[in-house]
């Protein structure tokens, strides 16, 4: 157990103090020869494996909000969202780096349940937390990682790879992540792995900005279109009992932060998939790669529509 300060509502000792207190708390790694202390880390990652790179940032009032939020959740949630992103490559996750803008109301407990959140969920996926930056936020809290992962002996699953007539696939449920999802999801990294090593993945992508936003990303670098069936795509308990004029269905299609899997690969081994479901989290299929351009969703009649790739925007706020 670590141990708490004297006065938990105590101000920031300061930069240096918190950033000892930070590297106090981490272990050695045979993987990183050289960790917090020097002006950058070193790492030993595997012969002839692609290295792979992901950072994102997470804002208050963007992607969180406080009180409402726990420091704690804050940092894991920070944590989680790069590891989504490695996810989606179906890479092994193994160091980051974390920077925080810490605010001035910002207390020794607050800071220290930040770093918690983020390290006990690195912990869960062996990832070691190698270094980063501390500063003062006059506007809200941020942090920022940058993960850094390793490609399997097979190498990345991208986004641009999918073929026609590929079923698409889903892991999980959509929708009304804003509930508590959206902050304590857990990041598909094992089932992302067991995926490519028993199936020809084509194509993947975690989806944080809504399954129309992040289907469409596939579409536009496979250079494909796709039918959804609506009556196929999973939706969330919170999407069903969401209030406001928005429908389920439209919740699932275009909320985001949902953090599951979204994937196409050959009929046949999708098939497979649907009867075996291996994960523990269940697999939906939910349409098809089409020669048709654009996004279509199928009603049970028949009956189609073209969707517009909405999602998340931060640009759109």
């Amino acid at each position: 157990m670590n141990p708490q300060p004297a006065n938990l509502n105590a101000q920031l000792s300061g930069e240096f103090a918190f950033i000892d207190w930070i590297r106090r708390q981490t272990s050695a790694d045979p993987r990183v020869p050289i960790g917090i202390g020097d002006d950058a880390a070193a790492l030993r990652l595997t012969p002839g494996r692609e290295v792979l790179v992901t950072t994102d940032m997470i804002l208050e009032g963007v992607h969180f909000e406080r009180p409402r939020a726990s420091a704690r959740a804050i940092g894991r949630k920070a944590m989680a969202v790069n590891l989504s992103d490695i996810a989606a490559m179906a890479g092994v996750p193994v160091a980051a780096v974390a920077s925080v803008g810490l605010p001035r109301d910002f207390r020794n407990h607050d800071a220290e349940e930040l770093f918690h959140g983020m390290h006990d969920l690195a912990g869960e996926f062996g990832v070691a937390l190698v270094g980063g930056d501390t500063n003062c936020s006059e506007s809200g809290l941020v942090v920022a990682i940058t993960l850094i992962g390793e490609a399997t002996s097979r190498g990345p699953v991208r986004r641009s790879g999918a073929r026609l007539g590929d079923w698409i696939m889903v892991t999980g449920s959509l929708g009304g992540s804003i509930l508590s999802k959206h902050l304590d999801f857990t990041p598909r990294v094992r089932e992302a792995i067991v995926l490519h090593e028993r199936c020809e993945l084509h194509a993947m992508i975690d989806v944080s900005d809504g399954l129309a936003a992040d289907l469409g990303h596939i579409l536009d670098e496979s250079g494909c279109g796709a039918i959804l069936r609506a009556d196929e795509i999973p939706i969330s308990a919170e999407a069903h009992n969401m209030p406001g004029e928005a429908t389920s269905l439209d919740r699932a299609l275009y909320d985001g932060e949902d953090f599951e899997l979204l994937f196409t690969l050959p009929g046949t081994e999708a098939e497979r998939l649907v009867a075996d479901q291996p994960l523990g989290v269940r697999i939906t299929h939910i349409g098809t790669v089409a020669p048709e351009s654009g996004l279509w969703l199928e009603s049970s009649d028949g009956s189609r529509r073209l969707l517009a790739p909405n999602g998340f925007d931060h640009f759109a706020r």
